[in-house]
């Protein structure tokens, strides 16, 4: 008896301190999402598979949560749950719950999600990025670096890089660039996977396909009318591309 009460006293506060949930705070990435993309090339067939969250930024001490897709910004109310879980609130009586399982941030599968798994990023994007910035510059760097070399198209010959913070070196007529990651450009592009190059205050999307280590930019030809939301598909080759 004289060790039974300080052994069940020590799995009492073993126990209590199982279910304390584990502190989430942090930028976490779709790391599965990129992983795809980068080893397919299949874009949007990797973020609908994968997604279709991309991002968190989750912050603790102040309750605040927010996750990107991509297209819109969801901020929500953290609280902790006894089962060591954590809820966030969105307005409108909609709730997502995360669960830390030791490097990863998990979100737990719903009515209308499917499980997905979050981890933090390599490189954390500069004080006042963006929400959705890391997994963008993670992506960029995954899917998109090196140096690649215009093969075919206007500026034969160029080395082009495409820089994880959306700037564009090397490539004819433009000095920036975004892949289409969901919202208005994927509804517009279908299955096709696009790109939007800008010169200064001017820009435009073009189709893509990327092949390993070939990337084809093709022009996006619009079958909608001058009155409907333009409707892209691929139309004849502008660049071919090859990473060294």
């Amino acid at each position: 008896m004289r060790h039974t009460l300080p052994l069940l006293l020590c799995a009492a506060i073993l126990g209590g301190c199982s279910s304390t949930p584990s502190d989430p705070s942090g930028i976490w990435i779709n790391q599965a999402a990129i992983n795809a993309a980068a080893k397919d090339g299949k874009l949007r067939e990797s973020l609908l598979a994968y997604g279709p969250n991309l991002e968190w930024q989750i912050d603790q001490k102040t309750g605040e949560a927010h996750y990107s897709n991509g297209f819109e910004l969801g901020e929500g109310r953290l609280a902790a749950q006894e089962d060591g879980a954590w809820r966030v609130d969105f307005y409108g009586d909609y709730h997502e719950e995360l669960e830390v399982d030791g490097p990863e941030l998990v979100q737990k599968a719903s009515e209308n999600l499917p499980e997905q798994r979050f981890v933090h990023p390599d490189k954390s994007p500069v004080d006042g990025a963006p929400p959705g910035s890391a997994f963008e510059h993670a992506l960029y760097t995954a899917y998109l670096g090196g140096t690649w070399k215009i093969v075919d198209g206007q500026g034969q010959g160029a080395l082009v890089k495409f820089n994880p913070d959306g700037s564009l070196e090397g490539f004819p007529g433009a000095d920036r660039y975004a892949l289409c990651l969901a919202g208005d450009c994927a509804a517009m592009s279908g299955e096709n996977d696009s790109i939007w190059l800008q010169n200064g205050n001017q820009g435009a999307a073009w189709i893509f396909v990327h092949d390993g280590d070939e990337l084809e930019i093709l022009e996006a030809r619009n079958r909608a009318h001058i009155d409907e939301m333009p409707e892209y598909s691929p139309g004849k080759r502008a660049w071919l591309l090859e990473r060294d």
